[in-house]
Parts: C-alpha cells; sequence; structure tokens
C-alpha cells in the first residue's frame, strides 16, 4: 500500500469514526468536499464553465472534470470542444455529446480539504449544539453542581461536565463571590437556541431553585404530603415560603424546619444564610396576612379596599420596625407573598390618628343645634361623624340613642341639614371615620421563622 492509499484508507476510517460519534454520514461528507472542490476549481476555470467532481466511497480517491459539448464550431471555449480534442479524451465522442475531460486536482484539493474542514467543523458545533440542547432542554428545573470555568464581567460560566452553562449577574445571589473551579450547585433557569448558539442558563436566585432545595431536603414535599404554595424572595437575605399540609397528621412548618433545624438550616446554608419565614396556609385572608408578617407579631388587620386588595396592619409599638424590616424588606415580601397592598402602623400611631379624626369629628358635630359634649360623644363612639349621614337619619334612628328625647332628635336633624347648607363643600371633603380593625389572633407559632 503507498502513501497515498493509506491516507486515503485514513480518510475513510475517519469518516467512519465521525458517523459513529457524531451521527454525520458518509454520503454527506463526500458531498460536502466535493461541493468545495467544485468551488476551488470555478475560480480557476472561470465561473460559467461546467465542472464536475467526485470521490470513490472504497479508495477515498478525488477526481475532477471539466464538462464540455462537442460543437462543429467553437465559440465558447470554457463550455464547447471540437470533436477531434473531444475524441483524445473520449475516442467514441460525437458532435452534441457532453465530454467529461479529466483536469489535475493535486493543488485544489488542498483548498477543497481545507474549506470542506471548516464545513464539517460548523456542521459539527450545529449537530454538538442539537445533542445539548435535546439533553439539557428536558431538564430545566433540575439542580445541578458544576465548577467555575470561568468569570467574564459579572457573570460566571460554569463547566456541567458534558456542556457550559452561564450563571448571570441577575440570577445570581449578590452577596456571593466565585472563583476559577469553585463548585457552584445551581438550577437550569432555562435552555435557549440563539442565533450565536446554544446557551444553558442557570439560577440560584429564583423561587424555583429554592423550592428544588426544599424538595431535596424534606421528603414530605416530594412525596406530595405538603405542598408549597407560593414564596417571596429577597436572594441571600430573606424569603417567606408558603407551605400546605394535604395530611392532618403532618405539621408542614415542622416538617420543613426538621428535627431541631437540621432540614432548614441545610437549605439556609446553600443560600448564604438567607432566613426562611415558613408561613402555613390558611383560608382566612386576614389571618393569612398577618402570618405573613413573621417574625413579626400583628395585633389587627383591616382590609381597606377589597377590590384594589389593599389592608392596613396594626402592630404593636416594638413590633414596629421588624414589621416593616430593613430597607422596608419584610412588609415587601409579605405583599408579594399575599399580593396584597399592605400598609403597617404601630398601635401609638393608630391611637393619635384616631385621636386626631375624633377631635376633627368632635369639632364638627359640636356645630350642629342640638348637639352636645356628651351627645358628640356617642356618636363618635357609634363611628357617626359624618353630618350627611346624621341628616338622613330619622327621629326614630336617634331617639333609639341614649340621652336623646323625641324634640332633640328633631333639633339635630334640622341642625345637620342647615350645616351641609352653608358648607356645601363639606361633601366634597367628608371627615374621615375611625377605620374599624378587624382583630386576628395571631398565635405565636414555635416553627413559624427562622
Amino acid at each position: 500500500m503507498n502513501k497515498d492509499q493509506k491516507n486515503k484508507s485514513e480518510l475513510l476510517l475517519a469518516l467512519e469514526q465521525l458517523e459513529r460519534e457524531k451521527g454525520i454520514k458518509q454520503e454527506d461528507v463526500f458531498k460536502t468536499i466535493t461541493d468545495a472542490l467544485v468551488s476551488a476549481l470555478r475560480k480557476y476555470f472561470g465561473k460559467t464553465a461546467q465542472i464536475m467532481a467526485g470521490i470513490d466511497p472504497e479508495t477515498g480517491e478525488m477526481a475532477g472534470f471539466l464538462v464540455k459539448k462537442v460543437a462543429e464550431t467553437v465559440v465558447t471555449p470554457e463550455l464547447e470542444i471540437t470533436l477531434a480534442e473531444a475524441q483524445k479524451h473520449q475516442p467514441d465522442a460525437k458532435l452534441g455529446d457532453d465530454v467529461h475531460i479529466p483536469v489535475p486536482i493535486q493543488d485544489f484539493s488542498r483548498i477543497a480539504a481545507q474549506t470542506a474542514k471548516q464545513a464539517l467543523i460548523q456542521k459539527v458545533r450545529e449537530i454538538e449544539k442539537v445533542r445539548v440542547y435535546d439533553e439539557y432542554k428536558p431538564r430545566e428545573g433540575e439542580v445541578f453542581t458544576g465548577l467555575v470555568h470561568h468569570v467574564a464581567g459579572r457573570d460566571i460560566f460554569v463547566d456541567l461536565g458534558k456542556a457550559e452553562a452561564i450563571l448571570p449577574f441577575s440570577e445570581q445571589i449578590r452577596r456571593e463571590h466565585y472563583s476559577v473551579n469553585q463548585r457552584v450547585r445551581a438550577i437550569i433557569h432555562r435552555v435557549d437556541k440563539e442565533n450565536k448558539g446554544l446557551q444553558i442558563v442557570l439560577s440560584r436566585a429564583s423561587n424555583e431553585f429554592l423550592k428544588a432545595l426544599f424538595e431535596a431536603e424534606v421528603p414530605e414535599i416530594s412525596e406530595k404530603v405538603i405542598e408549597i404554595v407560593d414564596m417571596a424572595r429577597d436572594p441571600g437575605f430573606r424569603a417567606k415560603v408558603l407551605v400546605r399540609s394535604n395530611s392532618p397528621k403532618v405539621d408542614p412548618v415542622g416538617a420543613c424546619v426538621g428535627m431541631r433545624g437540621s432540614r432548614i438550616r441545610v437549605i439556609m446554608n446553600e443560600l448564604s444564610n438567607e432566613k426562611i419565614d415558613l408561613i402555613p396556609y390558611i383560608e382566612d385572608t386576614l389571618t393569612m396576612i398577618a402570618k405573613s408578617f413573621s417574625p413579626a407579631t400583628v395585633s389587627s388587620v383591616k382590609v381597606l379596599d377589597k377590590k384594589s386588595k389593599k389592608a392596613q396592619v396594626i402592630v404593636a409599638d416594638d413590633q414596629l420596625a421588624m414589621a416593616i424590616g430593613r430597607d422596608g424588606q419584610n412588609i415587601r415580601l409579605a405583599s408579594r407573598l399575599t399580593g396584597w397592598d399592605l400598609e403597617v402602623k404601630s398601635e401609638g400611631q393608630r391611637s393619635e390618628e384616631t385621636k386626631r379624626i375624633n377631635d376633627l369629628a368632635m369639632q364638627d358635630l359640636l356645630k350642629i343645634d342640638g348637639i352636645s359634649a356628651k351627645v358628640a360623644e356617642t356618636f363618635i363612639t357609634m363611628n357617626v361623624t359624618d353630618i350627611r349621614k346624621l341628616a338622613g337619619f330619622t327621629e326614630e334612628d336617634l331617639c333609639s340613642l341614649e340621652g336623646i328625647g323625641e324634640k332633640t332628635a328633631q333639633k339635630i336633624i334640622a341642625g345637620a341639614k342647615k350645616f351641609l347648607e352653608e358648607n356645601p363643600n363639606y361633601g366634597q371633603q367628608p371627615v374621615p371615620e375611625v377605620p374599624k380593625t378587624e382583630e386576628v389572633k395571631n398565635e405565636p407559632e414555635e416553627t413559624e421563622s427562622k
């Protein structure tokens, strides 16, 4: 076997290996190479030249031909040939036949091989991209551990073994810093096919990563005995997790915490000591809102606007800072968890506000004929502070109140109507009523907040 035959055999062996490992068929490689050879020959013989090329599938030997038509008179030398010249290459050639004239391809085959190599490299990359996509796309939502390969700007590139993934800055826990070869545990957030290539995006800041950690550490969650209803996170700092038990025998909070906090501690350590408040799911909205402020204890909750889901939360004076949290973190997470727009006030602030509202109401009520300070206090106690509402009462309504007789009732109604006539703008800026609160028994739970 001479050197050329040996090389050709090695070429075929390489193509067979390429087909086995990458799934690229030998016929496709042949076509890639011959197309490149034709392109190289055309650059030499002219764009209009008719060129053919082929590869012997047994030996891997390449050949190139100029195709010309036999003509009595040659008008276009690139496409035509005389009968005498044609018969030198093909003795039985006749006028009108197409003659295949062999051309030396040694110089062109090197160019073609280089071109074909680039095309094959691109094809292999595309196949690899499809293979990686098909392998990792169904695994979105799985937790992987990899090694930091390199850091580019604020993004981290992680080696997963079979592929490289990116942990973008937006999906990192802010307080964490990474170095090359450091182990990183993250969830496959999404797998994208882009023009520039395949991208496997990891996340440590998403709710899905926190949920996956719970599923890994708490068997009752993976077994569907306990369900994570919702969660809100400030990655690396604090998270609130709403849990519900599907079994009356299993305490959802206790199961997630584990014996002496063993389970929740593992999760917190993975998240750079992110504090996790475990909130038991409760059907009652007001109680649910109160519990969501854990570790703060809520005294009462009032719905301010049910349609727009606004509520006011009252806490003891010494609980106010904890209820709001640093930079408003606790109230912000509670609002996200419950889906309500929440405001927090201390009992001291509430008392001052109530006193201010009552003082304003007292000033207006004392302007009405027939209303003494004692009667005004009665109205305020009953939360009747709107003079428009008072003017609409009947004598019977007022007589039912302690200390108000028939004549006094008549005088008050007439006085209220007169006041409204003299103060036409009163209706545009009504005196605020003292907010009514709905008390919520918020008994502290031993494992509610860690």
